[in-house]
């Protein structure tokens, strides 16, 4: 066990897993990481040793979530545990302390970092990326794997995933695109869960509740039972002519809640598949008179919501229906979807948390990834709308929903409870509660924003070599994958060689370039020599001055940061020039020596100047022995026979590397066909001439966006010109905007004939680009809707939260738009010329949008 390790365990308050003990001694071996374990296992503690480890060596890290709400959530638990002076938070419409020792954010901001070739990544040591699972999620899952092949190597990845079966494919493909990844598992959950079904009985006319399962096998007493009615569920039963209700039904909500405080199942958390029924759900349970908060409690509660809400006037908390939320959170009764404002969901989180709210009526999105678990979770129907159809939920949804169930260190059981339901089997129940079997499959695609940043980056060979170390690729032919792995390493090999550096002697062919005695010689007294070297580099630390005789520095050096890598040591080192030099032990022509000790300056902050101008004092006073180290060891080689030998090596590795790009060619198959596809729209319309970028190219670089074609588009046309800010506003919505399902989609209610003509010609852009993309067999991008047009531009000329909001739109999904529309205001305005009219139009608009209650949901804040 390293000293790192033994440091933080001794920080700990409970013994850790072995499954948790596996994975932190992985990373102390410098090998990358893919924990896959239930929710609520504890796969945090991984990534808190991983962030320990990066912040003891002088590195950054970083955490990556999914979605905004989550980065906040992490950046607050972060924060405090390290203080909120080493912790930062960058999302796309936030960023605190982003200079941080660690950093928390959103997957989309790393991969702009990562194309934007960001000065924030220097001094990176380890990115975890939280619920890497995701990457199989349609519309995001290609930033996880663009991340993971893009970032250097050097990087170690701690890779935090829900149980999948197929995670050693997953680790298979990560060793080979990173490096060693070692796969940890873990299917047992810290806390048992036990499925049951409830189902009404008109009989007896009361609600029962049988386990599932039994012995491994459905339970037999729900089997008779429901074959106890005698007809099939789904048809209604007929009379001399009467209609006759069924014999079993859906428990009411009210009873549902019942049933759970009776069988000592509270909190609970009940998953609705619609934001309305979610709002019904909790308006029949107060109706019914449940009361399930004491009066300290119901205090309590009003504190937290008051203390959430302090930022509100008093019309958004009358446009926001606040006194009616206020009374029924003080029942301990909720809901939580997207569609409320994030203060109010932040609300009912912590109160969750504390206890204080008894029941949550929730839609699915609260399973991904927030703290918080319950005694209970309750399913209400099994099958969900798609958007063109109901249909069943998959295995690995219902083990998210359900791994909310069972509260580690309070609850020794978790109830997951699935509610009868006249359109699914009980088999499908059975099915879906015994299954183990979780394919994460890549949804990787190239996009046009991706393309162009590729272009920009990297040759046409070597983003072909990107691609297809993708999951994706990996997936469809893995040889591949395996083949353009071992291209990279080749190539590095040949790219030491062409800069005048012998590779290592176990890979050259000794008996064709040197006599034997020779090559044992030089093989013997060089590895000798950096051994020395390298436990000298081992066992430095910052602030330690040193004496050094290397290619690139000469004389006293402080130590900066440290870094054990793969390939060895690297020591980065401050002169008294002020140069900032990194070093490994093959760069020293004689042995380093520590001569002395300085206190670095406090913050540690080795990007900042006055950092390094007060570093660099204190080392050319520092009072330390000029001495010199032992020459290292060099072996007198016929430099004729060392010459021969590294071309003989070159031309082997120049013949290895056309034969390996000749077969990746041949075999590449579907995800480089698909880029050149995208690279072809992009030439047809004038973004890529001859794998260089355009001006527009160069704009869709910087643009972020699902539309990201047509939001270039739209500003290489004349749609923008002449806007007043408002009508901005307006035209640019009709991007952002995406009605949900049922609502009037196109309606341009209340907006001018300016406004309605400039959208009328963002649709003709967007139908000509959906042509192409369809003709092309690509992923078809969202039509332009100006439905809340009128909203938006009325909003960022500063009308009232009550004059906007109607009962069509929620507050939750106007907040979101508004700070969508910000998101891109942002983007547009680092692409277009800041001398322009539409410049300055942004960044008045930007100041009308980012108000009030969109303003105070920007979230992220320390407590």
């Amino acid at each position: 066990m390293t000293d790192s390790l033994a440091t933080f365990l001794q920080g700990l308050s409970y013994e850790p897993d072995d499954f948790q003990l596996r994975a932190m001694q992985s990373l102390d071996q410098d090998n990358s990481v893919l924990v896959a374990a239930p929710t609520g296992s504890g796969k945090t503690l991984v990534a808190e040793y991983a962030i320990h480890r990066a912040r003891s060596q002088s590195q950054r890290a970083f955490y990556t979530t999914p979605i905004k709400a989550l980065s906040n959530q992490k950046y607050r638990d972060l924060g405090n545990l390290y203080g909120y002076e080493h912790v930062g938070l960058v999302t796309g419409d936030n960023a605190i302390n982003p200079e941080a020792s660690v950093v928390v954010m959103t997957t989309e901001v790393l991969r702009n970092m990562i194309y934007a070739s960001s000065n924030r990544l220097t001094r990176l040591g380890v990115v975890i990326l939280d619920e890497v699972h995701y990457l199989q999620d349609t519309y995001r899952g290609p930033v996880w794997e663009e991340v993971i092949i893009q970032l250097e190597p050097t990087v170690q990845l701690v890779c935090l995933s829900a149980t999948v079966s197929n995670a050693d494919e997953v680790g298979r493909w990560l060793t080979t695109v990173r490096g060693t990844t070692d796969v940890i598992v873990e299917t047992r959950r810290p806390v048992e869960l036990i499925n049951h079904f409830a189902v009404h009985d008109g009989a007896s006319d009361s609600t029962v509740m049988h386990r599932t399962v039994v012995g491994n096998e459905p339970n037999q007493a729900i089997i008779r039972l429901l074959a106890s009615a005698g007809r099939s569920q789904q048809q209604l039963r007929r009379t001399k002519g009467k209609r006759v209700a069924r014999r079993f039904s859906t428990p009411s909500r009210p009873e549902v809640v019942e049933l759970l405080d009776d069988n000592d199942m509270l909190p609970a958390i009940v998953f609705i598949f619609s934001r309305a029924q979610c709002e019904d759900a909790v308006n029949s349970c107060i109706k019914s008179g449940l009361q399930l908060t004491d009066h300290d409690e119901a205090g309590r509660i009003q504190e937290i919501l008051e203390d959430h809400t302090a930022g509100l006037s008093p019309d958004d908390k009358n446009a926001l229906s606040y006194d009616t939320f206020l009374a029924q959170v003080r029942a301990g009764i909720a809901c939580h979807h997207a569609g409320m404002i994030p203060m109010f969901k932040e609300a009912v989180e912590e109160c969750f948390i504390e206890g204080l709210i008894k029941v949550v009526f929730a839609t699915e999105t609260l399973a991904v990834g927030i703290n918080m678990p319950a005694r209970a979770v309750v399913i209400e129907k099994l099958t969900k709308y798609t958007g063109e159809h109901h249909s069943l939920l998959r295995a690995s949804e219902f083990a998210q929903l359900t791994g909310r169930a069972g509260r580690r260190g309070l609850d020794k059981i978790g109830h997951a409870v699935t509610l009868w339901n006249p359109f699914v089997s009980f088999d499908q129940v059975v099915g879906l509660a015994m299954s183990r079997s979780f394919q994460l499959t890549s949804a990787f695609r190239p996009t046009f924003n991706m393309a162009v940043n590729m272009v920009r980056r990297h040759s046409e060979r070597a983003a072909a070599h990107l691609l297809n170390l993708s999951f994706a690729q990996f997936q469809a032919d893995r040889d591949v994958v395996t083949v353009e792995a071992k291209l990279q390493r080749k190539r590095d090999e040949l790219r030491s060689l062409t800069d005048g550096r012998l590779g290592d002697d176990d890979d050259i062919d000794q008996s064709e370039s040197t006599p034997s005695s020779l090559a044992s010689t030089t093989s013997h007294m060089q590895f000798a020599s950096e051994v020395e070297v390298e436990i000298a580099l081992r066992g430095l630390r910052p602030g330690d001055v040193l004496m050094c005789d290397a290619h690139n520095v000469r004389g006293r050096a402080v130590v900066l940061t440290t870094a054990s890598r793969k390939q060895g040591t690297r020591v980065a080192l401050l002169t008294p020039s002020k140069k900032t030099i990194d070093v490994v032990s093959s760069d020293f022509r004689s042995m380093p020596v520590k001569a002395g000790h300085i206190d670095l300056p406090v913050p540690f902050e080795p990007n900042r100047t006055d950092f390094i101008v007060e570093t660099q004092r204190r080392l050319v006073k520092a009072r330390v022995d000029d001495v010199t180290g032992r020459p290292i060891a060099s072996p007198r080689v016929d430099a004729a026979a060392v010459k021969s030998s590294a071309e003989r090596k070159m031309r082997k590795l120049q013949n290895e590397i056309v034969s390996l790009e000749a077969s990746t060619h041949t075999r590449s198959g579907s995800v480089w066909a698909r880029f050149e596809d995208v690279i072809a729209v992009l030439d047809q319309l004038g973004y890529v001439s001859d794998w260089k970028l355009t001006p527009k190219g160069e704009m869709l670089a910087g643009v972020f966006h699902e539309s990201d074609l047509l939001v270039v588009e739209i500003l290489h046309s004349s749609i923008l010109d002449n806007l007043s800010m408002p009508d901005l506003v307006a035209v640019l919505s009709s991007v952002v905007y995406e009605p949900r399902g049922g609502e009037e989609v196109g309606s341009m209610r209340g907006l001018n004939d300016t406004v309605r003509n400039r959208i009328k010609r963002i649709e003709k852009l967007s139908t000509r680009l959906q042509d192409i993309e369809r003709a092309k067999g690509m992923a078809i991008h969202r039509s332009p809707d100006g439905g809340i047009g009128w909203e938006m531009s009325r909003w960022a000329l500063g009308d009232p939260l009550s004059k906007i909001l109607d009962p069509y739109l929620t507050p939750g999904d106007f907040v979101r738009c508004v700070r969508h529309m910000i998101d891109l205001l942002h983007q547009i305005q680092v692409v277009v010329d800041p001398q322009g009219s539409l410049a300055a139009r942004i960044d008045e608009a930007i100041e009308g949008l980012d108000r009030g209650v969109v303003a105070a949901s920007a979230g992220g804040g320390a407590p």
